[in-house]
């Protein structure tokens, strides 16, 4: 089994596969903007850029805003895709937004995030399982640009639980 830094496991029903999966930036943030803002103005909490991240098995990272938020909660950890990220810019003609504006924790490059629904696999010797898509919410418009909270839909992100403890490190520049 490989478990190097750009090369992991991944687990696709009880066939094993190994593929390149790079983790692109890291974030956390230690309160809410838009989670639970419904009919309010966004929060001012910055998504803080780390160059790594402490999973805690089913309690989520460490200094983030959904750390221990609830028993067994479905999105202890987030990731986006890098790929989307461009596609979206493309997209919507924007050039001005860093990826911090999705507010997601890990953002990878080499894996299709919505094939991991369902799946256990491991990132850098953590192990995840993936729970759902990262819906976008309303504030997508408003945080990147009008379009986006549509061009999101089915490619928001992965919400998963920590299954093990360990760091995750940014492994690109």
């Amino acid at each position: 089994m490989v478990d190097a830094l750009n090369n992991d496991l991944l687990t696709h029903g009880s066939q094993p596969s190994t593929r390149t999966v790079e983790v692109v930036r890291l974030y956390v943030s230690g309160g809410h903007n838009f989670f639970g803002c419904h009919g309010k103005p966004p929060g001012e909490n910055p998504a803080i850029e780390v160059s790594e991240i402490e999973c805690v098995a089913g309690h989520g990272v460490r200094g983030d805003r959904f750390s221990g938020y609830k028993e067994n909660y479905k999105g202890q950890i987030t990731f986006f895709a890098l790929e989307t990220y461009d596609a979206i810019c493309q997209a919507l003609q924007v050039r001005d937004k860093q990826l911090s504006v999705f507010r997601r924790n890990v953002i990878t490059a080499g894996v299709d995030l919505n094939e991991l629904i369902g799946r256990e696999f491991r990132i850098q010797g953590v192990r995840f399982r993936g729970t759902e898509e990262c819906r976008p919410c309303h504030w997508m418009d408003q945080a990147f640009a009008p379009g986006a909270f549509d061009f999101l839909k089915g490619r928001g992100g992965l919400r998963a639980v920590i299954l093990s403890d360990g760091v995750l490190r940014k492994c690109c520049e």
